[in-house]
Protein backbone atom coordinates (compact mmCIF):
# COMPACT_ATOMS: atom_id res chain seq x y z
CA UNK A 1 0.00 0.00 0.00
CA UNK A 2 1.20 3.53 -0.75
CA UNK A 3 2.08 5.47 1.68
CA UNK A 4 -0.11 9.08 1.58
CA UNK A 5 1.53 12.02 0.13
CA UNK A 6 2.17 14.86 2.78
CA UNK A 7 1.68 17.61 0.55
CA UNK A 8 -0.84 19.92 1.79
CA UNK A 9 -3.69 21.98 -0.42
CA UNK A 10 -1.36 21.42 -3.75
CA UNK A 11 -3.75 23.66 -5.94
CA UNK A 12 -3.46 26.46 -3.14
CA UNK A 13 -2.65 30.17 -4.71
CA UNK A 14 0.52 30.91 -2.76
CA UNK A 15 1.95 33.16 -5.03
CA UNK A 16 -0.03 35.74 -3.95
CA UNK A 17 0.38 35.20 -0.33
CA UNK A 18 2.87 36.49 2.26
CA UNK A 19 5.06 33.91 4.01
CA UNK A 20 7.76 34.71 6.78
CA UNK A 21 9.54 31.27 6.49
CA UNK A 22 10.26 28.97 4.14
CA UNK A 23 12.46 26.16 4.69
CA UNK A 24 13.39 25.02 1.20
CA UNK A 25 14.98 21.53 0.10
CA UNK A 26 15.99 18.65 2.10
CA UNK A 27 14.16 15.22 3.12
CA UNK A 28 11.02 15.66 5.67
CA UNK A 29 10.17 13.58 8.32
CA UNK A 30 6.29 14.39 9.09
CA UNK A 31 5.53 12.07 12.05
CA UNK A 32 2.61 11.84 10.66
CA UNK A 33 1.06 8.20 10.91
CA UNK A 34 1.76 6.38 7.35
CA UNK A 35 3.26 9.09 5.17
CA UNK A 36 6.79 8.58 3.74
CA UNK A 37 9.23 10.95 3.82
CA UNK A 38 9.14 13.80 1.28
CA UNK A 39 12.45 14.58 -0.54
CA UNK A 40 12.59 17.50 -1.28
CA UNK A 41 10.23 19.46 0.43
CA UNK A 42 9.54 22.87 1.06
CA UNK A 43 7.58 24.30 3.97
CA UNK A 44 6.21 28.07 4.28
CA UNK A 45 4.93 29.19 7.77
CA UNK A 46 3.21 32.30 8.18
CA UNK A 47 3.03 33.79 11.44
CA UNK A 48 3.46 30.78 14.13
CA UNK A 49 1.92 27.91 11.41
CA UNK A 50 2.50 25.75 8.72
CA UNK A 51 0.40 27.23 5.75
CA UNK A 52 1.72 25.13 2.88
CA UNK A 53 3.80 21.74 2.44
CA UNK A 54 4.85 20.96 -1.08
CA UNK A 55 7.32 18.90 -2.82
CA UNK A 56 9.89 20.82 -4.30
CA UNK A 57 11.08 19.79 -7.60
CA UNK A 58 11.79 22.93 -8.69
CA UNK A 59 13.89 26.18 -7.32
CA UNK A 60 11.07 28.75 -5.48
CA UNK A 61 9.91 31.36 -7.17
CA UNK A 62 8.94 32.72 -4.45
CA UNK A 63 9.78 36.59 -4.67
CA UNK A 64 8.85 37.99 -0.87
CA UNK A 65 10.20 38.91 2.24
CA UNK A 66 10.31 35.65 3.25
CA UNK A 67 13.17 34.63 5.25
CA UNK A 68 14.54 31.63 3.88
CA UNK A 69 16.04 28.39 5.24
CA UNK A 70 18.30 26.77 3.09
CA UNK A 71 17.88 23.06 4.02
CA UNK A 72 19.50 21.11 1.07
CA UNK A 73 21.11 18.10 2.70
CA UNK A 74 19.30 18.33 5.54
CA UNK A 75 16.71 16.08 7.03
CA UNK A 76 13.33 18.69 8.38
CA UNK A 77 11.16 17.19 11.24
CA UNK A 78 9.63 18.40 14.42
CA UNK A 79 10.80 19.53 17.14
CA UNK A 80 11.91 17.40 19.59
CA UNK A 81 9.59 17.49 23.34
CA UNK A 82 11.92 16.85 26.60
CA UNK A 83 9.04 14.98 28.62
CA UNK A 84 10.73 15.35 31.97
CA UNK A 85 13.53 17.83 32.69
CA UNK A 86 14.87 19.96 36.26
CA UNK A 87 16.29 22.29 33.69
CA UNK A 88 18.30 24.76 36.16
CA UNK A 89 20.30 21.22 37.39
CA UNK A 90 22.99 22.60 34.80
CA UNK A 91 24.00 23.87 37.68
CA UNK A 92 25.35 20.62 39.46
CA UNK A 93 26.51 18.70 35.96
CA UNK A 94 29.19 16.68 37.20
CA UNK A 95 29.06 17.26 40.98
CA UNK A 96 28.12 14.00 42.44
CA UNK A 97 28.65 11.48 39.86
CA UNK A 98 28.75 7.62 40.35
CA UNK A 99 26.95 7.26 43.67
CA UNK A 100 23.91 4.79 44.43
CA UNK A 101 20.62 7.08 43.82
CA UNK A 102 19.74 7.51 47.49
CA UNK A 103 23.28 8.76 48.43
CA UNK A 104 23.68 10.87 45.41
CA UNK A 105 20.10 12.90 46.15
CA UNK A 106 20.47 12.64 50.01
CA UNK A 107 23.97 13.35 50.30
CA UNK A 108 24.89 15.32 47.45
CA UNK A 109 21.85 17.64 45.31
CA UNK A 110 19.80 17.81 48.36
CA UNK A 111 22.32 19.69 50.50
CA UNK A 112 23.73 21.42 47.29
CA UNK A 113 20.42 22.22 46.62
CA UNK A 114 19.79 24.08 50.11
CA UNK A 115 22.71 26.01 50.09
CA UNK A 116 23.03 27.34 46.81
CA UNK A 117 19.56 27.50 44.86
CA UNK A 118 18.09 30.87 44.59
CA UNK A 119 16.01 33.39 42.22
CA UNK A 120 19.47 34.17 40.36
CA UNK A 121 21.37 30.81 40.31
CA UNK A 122 18.34 28.83 38.73
CA UNK A 123 17.08 31.81 36.30
CA UNK A 124 21.02 31.17 34.81
CA UNK A 125 20.90 27.66 35.52
CA UNK A 126 17.70 27.49 33.17
CA UNK A 127 19.33 29.70 30.59
CA UNK A 128 21.90 27.55 30.49
CA UNK A 129 20.00 24.69 29.91
CA UNK A 130 17.51 26.82 27.31
CA UNK A 131 20.76 27.21 25.62
CA UNK A 132 21.63 23.44 25.36
CA UNK A 133 18.43 22.28 24.96
CA UNK A 134 17.94 24.55 21.74
CA UNK A 135 21.35 23.62 20.01
CA UNK A 136 20.83 20.16 20.31
CA UNK A 137 16.69 20.42 18.54
CA UNK A 138 14.26 20.33 21.72
CA UNK A 139 11.91 22.82 21.30
CA UNK A 140 9.65 21.81 24.26
CA UNK A 141 10.26 20.75 27.66
CA UNK A 142 8.25 19.31 31.06
CA UNK A 143 10.24 20.68 33.88
CA UNK A 144 10.12 20.53 37.60
CA UNK A 145 11.88 22.01 40.34
CA UNK A 146 12.04 24.87 42.49
CA UNK A 147 12.34 28.84 42.37
CA UNK A 148 10.10 28.17 39.24
CA UNK A 149 9.58 31.92 38.43
CA UNK A 150 13.07 32.29 37.16
CA UNK A 151 12.72 29.45 35.27
CA UNK A 152 9.90 31.10 33.15
CA UNK A 153 11.71 33.76 32.82
CA UNK A 154 14.43 31.94 31.40
CA UNK A 155 11.68 29.91 29.29
CA UNK A 156 10.01 32.88 27.94
CA UNK A 157 13.43 34.70 26.96
CA UNK A 158 14.81 31.28 25.24
CA UNK A 159 11.50 31.62 23.33
CA UNK A 160 10.97 27.74 23.98
CA UNK A 161 7.84 25.63 24.68
CA UNK A 162 6.89 23.93 28.21
CA UNK A 163 4.88 22.54 30.80
CA UNK A 164 7.10 24.29 34.16
CA UNK A 165 5.88 23.15 37.64
CA UNK A 166 6.65 23.99 40.97
CA UNK A 167 7.98 21.39 43.43
CA UNK A 168 6.02 20.06 45.96
CA UNK A 169 7.82 18.41 49.00
CA UNK A 170 7.36 17.33 52.46
CA UNK A 171 10.11 18.99 54.03
CA UNK A 172 12.08 22.01 53.66
CA UNK A 173 12.92 22.85 50.29
CA UNK A 174 14.66 25.96 48.57
CA UNK A 175 12.32 28.88 48.14
CA UNK A 176 9.63 26.62 50.33
CA UNK A 177 11.06 26.27 54.04
CA UNK A 178 7.89 25.51 55.54
CA UNK A 179 6.43 21.99 54.23
CA UNK A 180 3.34 23.54 54.96
CA UNK A 181 3.27 26.21 53.00
CA UNK A 182 4.38 23.86 49.88
CA UNK A 183 0.97 23.75 48.07
CA UNK A 184 -0.09 27.42 48.99
CA UNK A 185 3.26 27.95 46.86
CA UNK A 186 2.53 26.24 44.17
CA UNK A 187 -1.25 27.37 43.95
CA UNK A 188 -0.27 30.88 43.85
CA UNK A 189 2.35 29.87 40.90
CA UNK A 190 -0.06 28.62 38.82
CA UNK A 191 -2.16 31.90 39.62
CA UNK A 192 0.75 34.14 38.72
CA UNK A 193 1.82 32.50 35.41
CA UNK A 194 -1.45 30.92 34.09
CA UNK A 195 -1.99 32.85 31.28
CA UNK A 196 1.52 34.86 30.67
CA UNK A 197 2.01 33.19 27.37
CA UNK A 198 1.03 31.07 24.68
CA UNK A 199 4.19 28.74 25.37
CA UNK A 200 4.65 28.25 29.11
CA UNK A 201 1.88 26.59 31.16
CA UNK A 202 2.50 26.79 34.85
CA UNK A 203 2.13 23.52 37.04
CA UNK A 204 2.73 21.28 40.24
CA UNK A 205 5.17 18.61 40.22
CA UNK A 206 5.11 16.49 43.52
CA UNK A 207 8.73 15.08 43.98
CA UNK A 208 7.57 11.02 45.00
CA UNK A 209 5.01 9.34 47.00
CA UNK A 210 7.73 8.58 49.90
CA UNK A 211 8.62 12.29 50.15
CA UNK A 212 5.08 13.82 49.40
CA UNK A 213 2.27 12.93 52.23
CA UNK A 214 -1.35 11.19 51.02
CA UNK A 215 -2.77 14.36 51.83
CA UNK A 216 -0.25 16.44 50.04
CA UNK A 217 -0.85 14.46 47.08
CA UNK A 218 -4.69 14.08 46.82
CA UNK A 219 -4.58 18.00 47.26
CA UNK A 220 -1.93 18.96 44.56
CA UNK A 221 -3.88 17.26 42.64
CA UNK A 222 -6.85 18.63 43.00
CA UNK A 223 -5.40 22.27 42.59
CA UNK A 224 -3.87 20.59 39.05
CA UNK A 225 -7.45 19.48 38.02
CA UNK A 226 -9.20 23.10 39.25
CA UNK A 227 -6.83 24.58 36.05
CA UNK A 228 -7.16 21.67 34.09
CA UNK A 229 -3.09 21.34 34.30
CA UNK A 230 -0.93 18.05 34.44
CA UNK A 231 0.37 16.98 37.94
CA UNK A 232 4.30 15.73 37.48
CA UNK A 233 5.35 12.68 39.91
CA UNK A 234 8.62 10.94 40.19
CA UNK A 235 7.01 6.97 40.48
CA UNK A 236 8.95 3.95 41.31
CA UNK A 237 11.93 5.38 40.41
CA UNK A 238 13.63 2.65 42.49
CA UNK A 239 13.22 -1.26 43.89
CA UNK A 240 13.91 0.44 47.64
CA UNK A 241 11.31 2.56 47.04
CA UNK A 242 8.78 0.36 46.20
CA UNK A 243 9.33 -1.75 49.24
CA UNK A 244 9.06 1.59 51.53
CA UNK A 245 5.72 2.05 49.92
CA UNK A 246 4.73 -1.55 50.48
CA UNK A 247 5.68 -1.75 54.07
CA UNK A 248 4.42 1.66 54.68
CA UNK A 249 0.74 1.42 53.02
CA UNK A 250 0.41 -2.47 52.15
CA UNK A 251 0.22 -1.80 48.45
CA UNK A 252 2.56 -1.11 45.74
CA UNK A 253 3.07 2.30 44.45
CA UNK A 254 0.66 2.38 41.33
CA UNK A 255 -2.30 0.78 43.90
CA UNK A 256 -1.18 3.03 46.38
CA UNK A 257 -2.11 6.17 44.18
CA UNK A 258 -4.54 4.59 42.82
CA UNK A 259 -6.24 3.87 46.20
CA UNK A 260 -6.20 8.12 46.44
CA UNK A 261 -7.65 8.93 43.49
CA UNK A 262 -5.07 10.44 41.95
CA UNK A 263 -4.78 8.46 38.87
CA UNK A 264 -6.16 9.65 36.05
CA UNK A 265 -5.40 11.51 32.36
CA UNK A 266 -3.93 14.44 33.93
CA UNK A 267 -0.84 12.57 35.72
CA UNK A 268 2.29 12.33 34.38
CA UNK A 269 4.62 9.79 35.97
CA UNK A 270 8.44 9.68 35.53
CA UNK A 271 10.69 6.52 35.43
CA UNK A 272 8.16 4.48 35.87
CA UNK A 273 10.64 1.33 36.13
CA UNK A 274 9.39 -0.85 38.74
CA UNK A 275 5.76 -1.78 37.91
CA UNK A 276 4.30 -4.95 38.18
CA UNK A 277 1.62 -6.05 35.42
CA UNK A 278 -0.97 -4.98 37.28
CA UNK A 279 0.17 -1.71 38.13
CA UNK A 280 1.01 -0.91 33.80
CA UNK A 281 -2.28 -2.32 33.18
CA UNK A 282 -4.18 -0.08 35.95
CA UNK A 283 -2.39 2.80 34.66
CA UNK A 284 -3.47 2.58 31.23
CA UNK A 285 -7.17 2.16 32.45
CA UNK A 286 -6.89 5.79 34.03
CA UNK A 287 -4.94 7.31 30.96
CA UNK A 288 -2.08 8.14 33.07
CA UNK A 289 1.22 9.24 31.14
CA UNK A 290 4.74 7.80 31.53
CA UNK A 291 8.05 9.37 30.86
CA UNK A 292 11.01 7.06 30.28
CA UNK A 293 14.02 8.33 31.46
CA UNK A 294 16.94 5.52 30.09
CA UNK A 295 20.07 7.50 30.65
CA UNK A 296 19.70 8.96 34.30
CA UNK A 297 18.21 5.16 34.86
CA UNK A 298 21.26 3.76 33.86
CA UNK A 299 23.22 6.17 35.38
CA UNK A 300 22.07 6.04 38.97
CA UNK A 301 21.14 1.88 38.32
CA UNK A 302 17.88 2.58 39.58
CA UNK A 303 17.39 -0.13 36.20
CA UNK A 304 14.99 -0.60 33.40
CA UNK A 305 11.44 0.12 32.62
CA UNK A 306 9.18 -1.96 30.27
CA UNK A 307 8.70 0.66 27.82
CA UNK A 308 7.75 -1.71 25.22
CA UNK A 309 5.06 -3.41 26.90
CA UNK A 310 3.76 0.23 27.68
CA UNK A 311 3.32 0.63 24.61
CA UNK A 312 1.22 -2.32 23.40
CA UNK A 313 -0.83 -1.81 26.28
CA UNK A 314 -1.71 1.69 25.07
CA UNK A 315 0.00 4.09 27.54
CA UNK A 316 1.27 7.10 25.91
CA UNK A 317 4.89 7.10 26.24
CA UNK A 318 7.25 10.26 25.94
CA UNK A 319 11.04 10.12 26.47
CA UNK A 320 13.00 12.88 28.82
CA UNK A 321 16.82 13.60 30.13
CA UNK A 322 15.68 14.19 33.77
CA UNK A 323 18.32 16.65 34.78
CA UNK A 324 22.20 17.07 33.91
CA UNK A 325 22.92 16.25 37.75
CA UNK A 326 22.09 12.37 37.13
CA UNK A 327 22.75 12.15 33.21
CA UNK A 328 24.42 14.81 32.20
CA UNK A 329 23.41 16.14 29.43
CA UNK A 330 19.52 17.32 27.62
CA UNK A 331 20.61 16.03 24.33
CA UNK A 332 17.48 14.35 23.12
CA UNK A 333 19.23 12.22 20.38
CA UNK A 334 21.34 10.62 22.76
CA UNK A 335 18.14 9.82 24.90
CA UNK A 336 16.72 8.08 22.21
CA UNK A 337 19.85 5.88 20.78
CA UNK A 338 20.33 5.11 24.30
CA UNK A 339 16.22 4.07 24.52
CA UNK A 340 16.23 2.00 21.78
CA UNK A 341 19.23 -0.03 22.40
CA UNK A 342 18.40 -0.62 26.18
CA UNK A 343 15.04 -1.51 24.77
CA UNK A 344 16.25 -4.48 22.92
CA UNK A 345 19.12 -5.54 25.33
CA UNK A 346 17.17 -5.94 28.02
CA UNK A 347 14.22 -7.78 26.27
CA UNK A 348 17.13 -9.71 24.19
CA UNK A 349 14.64 -9.08 20.76
CA UNK A 350 15.72 -6.53 18.25
CA UNK A 351 12.85 -5.64 17.37
CA UNK A 352 11.53 -3.89 20.13
CA UNK A 353 11.80 0.04 20.45
CA UNK A 354 12.14 0.66 16.76
CA UNK A 355 13.25 3.89 15.30
CA UNK A 356 9.53 5.08 14.58
CA UNK A 357 8.19 4.50 17.56
CA UNK A 358 11.21 6.16 19.78
CA UNK A 359 10.99 9.15 17.54
CA UNK A 360 7.22 9.56 18.14
CA UNK A 361 8.23 9.66 21.93
CA UNK A 362 9.87 12.80 21.56
CA UNK A 363 7.32 14.39 19.06
CA UNK A 364 3.98 13.23 18.65
CA UNK A 365 3.53 10.99 21.97
CA UNK A 366 5.39 14.02 23.68
CA UNK A 367 3.37 17.14 22.04
CA UNK A 368 0.68 14.59 23.90
CA UNK A 369 2.19 14.74 27.39
CA UNK A 370 1.82 18.59 26.85
CA UNK A 371 -1.97 18.35 26.10
CA UNK A 372 -0.98 19.58 22.60
CA UNK A 373 -1.44 17.02 20.13
CA UNK A 374 -3.51 19.13 18.00
CA UNK A 375 -1.03 21.87 17.66
CA UNK A 376 2.80 20.46 17.82
CA UNK A 377 4.52 17.05 17.35
CA UNK A 378 3.67 16.13 13.70
CA UNK A 379 4.31 19.00 10.83
CA UNK A 380 0.99 20.04 9.08
CA UNK A 381 -0.38 22.34 7.78
CA UNK A 382 -2.32 24.52 10.42
CA UNK A 383 -0.34 23.20 12.59
CA UNK A 384 2.47 25.33 14.57
CA UNK A 385 5.66 25.22 12.96
CA UNK A 386 7.75 23.86 15.74
CA UNK A 387 10.71 22.34 13.30
CA UNK A 388 14.38 21.49 13.41
CA UNK A 389 16.63 20.69 11.01
CA UNK A 390 19.86 18.19 10.86
CA UNK A 391 22.87 18.51 8.92
CA UNK A 392 23.62 15.22 7.26
CA UNK A 393 26.77 16.53 6.07
CA UNK A 394 29.01 14.66 8.99
CA UNK A 395 30.54 11.63 8.10
CA UNK A 396 28.98 9.80 10.51
CA UNK A 397 25.43 10.23 8.77
CA UNK A 398 26.90 8.87 5.60
CA UNK A 399 25.09 7.08 3.42
CA UNK A 400 21.87 7.41 3.85
CA UNK A 401 19.44 4.71 3.34
CA UNK A 402 16.42 5.38 6.28
CA UNK A 403 16.31 8.71 7.47
CA UNK A 404 14.47 7.58 10.29
CA UNK A 405 17.06 4.77 11.44
CA UNK A 406 19.65 8.08 10.45
CA UNK A 407 18.21 10.28 13.27
CA UNK A 408 17.86 7.72 15.94
CA UNK A 409 20.95 5.46 15.58
CA UNK A 410 23.43 7.90 14.11
CA UNK A 411 22.46 11.60 14.35
CA UNK A 412 23.79 14.32 17.61
CA UNK A 413 21.93 17.39 18.87
CA UNK A 414 25.73 18.69 17.43
CA UNK A 415 23.85 18.03 14.33
CA UNK A 416 20.82 20.53 14.93
CA UNK A 417 21.12 23.16 12.44
CA UNK A 418 17.92 25.09 12.48
CA UNK A 419 15.46 25.53 15.31
CA UNK A 420 11.82 27.55 15.03
CA UNK A 421 9.21 27.40 17.50
CA UNK A 422 6.12 28.83 17.19
CA UNK A 423 7.01 30.04 13.79
CA UNK A 424 10.01 32.18 15.32
CA UNK A 425 13.56 31.29 14.63
CA UNK A 426 16.01 30.33 17.46
CA UNK A 427 18.69 29.14 15.92
CA UNK A 428 19.68 29.65 12.22
CA UNK A 429 23.21 27.87 10.90
CA UNK A 430 23.97 26.82 14.65
CA UNK A 431 23.60 30.56 15.67
CA UNK A 432 21.65 31.31 18.51
CA UNK A 433 18.86 34.44 18.02
CA UNK A 434 17.25 34.47 20.89
CA UNK A 435 19.82 33.77 23.76
CA UNK A 436 23.93 35.04 24.59
CA UNK A 437 25.70 31.75 24.65
CA UNK A 438 29.06 33.61 26.22
CA UNK A 439 27.11 35.40 28.69
CA UNK A 440 25.55 32.67 30.12
CA UNK A 441 28.17 29.87 30.25
CA UNK A 442 30.29 32.76 31.75
CA UNK A 443 27.36 33.00 34.84
CA UNK A 444 26.81 29.61 35.53
CA UNK A 445 30.80 29.15 35.34
CA UNK A 446 31.41 31.63 38.21
CA UNK A 447 28.23 29.88 40.02
CA UNK A 448 30.03 26.45 39.57
CA UNK A 449 33.24 27.54 41.45
CA UNK A 450 31.23 29.28 44.24
CA UNK A 451 29.41 25.38 44.48
CA UNK A 452 32.66 23.88 44.17
CA UNK A 453 33.83 25.55 47.03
Amino acid sequence: MKSPNPTQNPNRDISSRDADIIIEGGILITMVDGQAPLDPARIWVEGDRISHIEKADNKSEYQGDAEIIDARNCIIMPGLVNAHSHTAMTLFRGLADDLPLKEWLFGKIFPAESEHLRPETVYWGSLLGCLEMIASGTTSVIDGYFFQDDTVRAIHKSGLRGVIAQGVIDFPAPGVPNPEDNLAVGEEYIKRWLGYSDLIKPGMFCHSPLTCSDKTLKRAMEISRDFSLPLQIHLAETSEEVSEIVNRTGKRPVHHLDALGILNEGLIAAHAIHLSDDEMECLAKRGVKTVHVPESNMKLSSGVARVSEMVELGLTVGLGTDGCASNNNLDLFQEMDSAAKLGKVFTLNPVIMDATTVLKMVTSWGASLLGLEKEIGTIEVDKKADIITVDLNGPHLVPLYNPLSTIVYSASGADVRDVIVNGRILLKDRTFLTLEPEEIIERVTAFGREIAG
